[in-house]
């Protein structure tokens, strides 16, 4: 039986907002398994469906840069978010992203590429800048996004800087309507992407194993409702059609009025440009989602050190 610390309950009620005994009993009932008590809880009706990444635990920065019709997002993760402000470290995201911008999202292309205006590859530097800021570092993953006419849109959410943040979105609008009709609708949906943390461009995108692994939740949660199977498979289906609409761009609400479809809302803004408008691809790198941070009690750590000296 694993042992379930006060820390791990805390994090698996913060992941769903479930209630704290709710939560232990979770971890109990999986020995301490994290995604298994999720959706223990989900199929409980204890956890909020999608809290999902909303909380993330590691720190650093998304770099976020756009040239011409294609553009590049990176994400480089720092111990403390004392080295995100740090300058060094801010140089070397905004050069890191520039070189994702040329090689692709390829994480070891990057880092074997030449790194700009100085002497050795990225990697090179990324050790460097280890050695000399005194705080291991990582650049964990790439994204690029390009169109052959219109225009990549992007979004930077809590930006540290110019082009850096906490959460980094690209767009990519295909379409030969006028630059500044696609300039406002991209950033729309940057930001509604990055609000409404969408996995897949639609529905068909999703990945089949997470529609399963809801499926599976969907289907103990419609056991427990003691109605004939028919009508069970039924509401099964259902829940994991609206759970994938919700989770495909195209498919969910548009954040900013609440009520429309995004495919919708690009319908109507091609429709007063005067001509088709496709989103092709996005990209959405929200810094230290999927990373678990281990939890410390500073107050606990200085007083151990107090009784060690």
């Amino acid at each position: 039986m694993a042992e379930i610390t006060a820390a791990t309950v805390r994090d698996l009620r913060e992941r769903t907002g479930a209630g704290m005994m709710d939560c232990k009993k979770a971890l109990a009932e999986n020995d301490g398994d994290m995604e298994k008590a999720v959706d223990w809880l989900r199929s409980k009706g204890l956890a909020a469906a999608q809290k999902k990444a909303g909380r993330t635990a590691a720190e650093g920065l998304v770099g976020v840069v756009v040239d011409g019709l294609k553009g590049a997002a990176v994400e480089v993760n720092s111990e403390t978010d004392f080295v995100a402000k740090n300058a060094q470290f801010q140089e070397f995201v905004r050069a890191a992203t520039a070189v994702a911008l040329d090689v692709g999202s390829d994480v070891e292309a990057i880092l074997n590429a030449a790194y700009p205006g100085g002497e050795g590859t990225v990697r090179d530097k990324l050790t460097n800048n280890v050695l000399t800021i005194g705080e291991h570092q990582t650049l964990r993953r790439a994204a690029t996004v390009e169109v052959g006419q219109g225009l990549v849109a992007s979004y930077v959410h809590n930006p540290a800087a110019d082009g850096l943040g906490k959460i980094g979105v690209l767009i990519g609008l295909e379409s030969a309507a006028p630059r500044e009709a696609l300039e406002t609708l991209g950033r729309q949906l940057a930001m509604h992407a990055a609000a409404a943390f969408p996995v897949a461009l639609s529905p068909d995108d999703l990945d089949p194993a997470v529609l399963e692994r809801e499926r599976a939740v969907a289907r103990e949660k419609a056991a427990e409702s003691g109605k004939p199977a028919d009508i069970i498979e039924k509401m099964i289906e259902g829940g994991v059609r609206k759970f994938a609409q919700e989770n495909a761009l195209l498919t969910q609400i548009f954040v900013i009025d609440g009520k429309t479809k995004v495919q919708d809302v690009v319908a109507g803004a091609a429709k007063q440009a005067g001509a088709p408008i496709t989103i092709t691809a996005f990209a959405r790198l929200q810094l230290g989602e999927g990373i678990e941070k281990q939890a410390s009690d500073f107050a606990a750590e200085v007083a151990a050190a107090a009784g060690q000296a």
